[in-house]
């Protein structure tokens, strides 16, 4: 189970490394509610997390965590303790500490620069870290550390960076004035033409022409006949 859990963690290294740059040491930003959860399941984070990740790893936090834990008094002291052995990453909450959460995800705005990890426990601030590619992130489950699979924001991130470096931007743009040179880009405002059907023949000229009448409503063959007669008694 050991190996398996080792091999799913340095598949996932992979695709942080290759497409993100991550590098060593890895820079992971721990919350009070992670470092609760390795004390309660007995996780030497420091010795442990190292292992797992495949290289050396820097532990952190912030100001505004340890400032959360104090103010949850002694239920949370332990998991204080932990976060105090940690190095502490200045943040932009100085004077006016947020919440862990609020301080972690202000960490990794504008495409996480630091290329951090965000270790929490903490469900809600999971899903938001979720939505910003490119950030790997780690919690517990039992006593055992789990890195997490790449959110479907950093693969679809990856997708359209591989496409859009498999196309140059001069052919895009070839592309783009190809088709509206061929008209297959529709202009705004611009209607489209009905192209006419082909209809069948005009049914006038279908009618079977009438024969022509003589003045008198005769037809021209009968009147001929009868000059021929007149011929022949004289």
């Amino acid at each position: 189970m050991g190996g398996t859990r080792q091999k799913h963690a340095k598949k996932i290294m992979g695709f942080y490394k290759h497409n993100f740059q991550f590098r060593e040491p890895f820079q992971v930003l721990l919350d009070g509610t992670f470092c609760q959860a390795a004390l309660r399941n007995k996780i030497q984070i420091r010795e442990q997390l190292p292992g797992y990740l495949g290289g050396a790893a820097q532990l952190c936090t912030t100001r505004c965590v340890i400032k959360e834990l104090e103010s949850l008094g002694k239920a949370l002291y332990g998991a204080k303790l932990i976060a105090q052995r940690f190095q502490v990453r200045n943040c932009s909450h100085h004077k006016n500490p947020v919440s862990g959460s609020t301080c972690l995800l202000s960490m990794i705005e504008d495409g996480n620069p630091h290329h951090f990890f965000i270790a929490t426990q903490d469900q809600d601030l999971s899903n938001k870290v979720k939505r910003k590619p490119g950030i790997p992130l780690l919690f517990i489950i039992q006593n055992t550390m789990v890195l997490d699979k790449p959110s479907p924001k950093s693969l679809a991130f990856v997708q359209k960076l591989q496409t859009d470096q498999l196309v140059p931007e001069y052919q895009k743009q070839s592309i783009v004035e190809l088709k509206e040179k061929e008209g297959l880009v529709k202009q705004k405002g611009e209607k489209r033409r009905k192209r006419k059907r082909a209809g069948g023949p005009n049914p006038l000229s279908c009618l079977k022409k009438k024969k022509k009448k003589t003045q008198e409503g005769e037809e021209p063959s009968t009147e001929k006949k009868k000059r021929r007669k007149r011929k022949r008694n004289r």
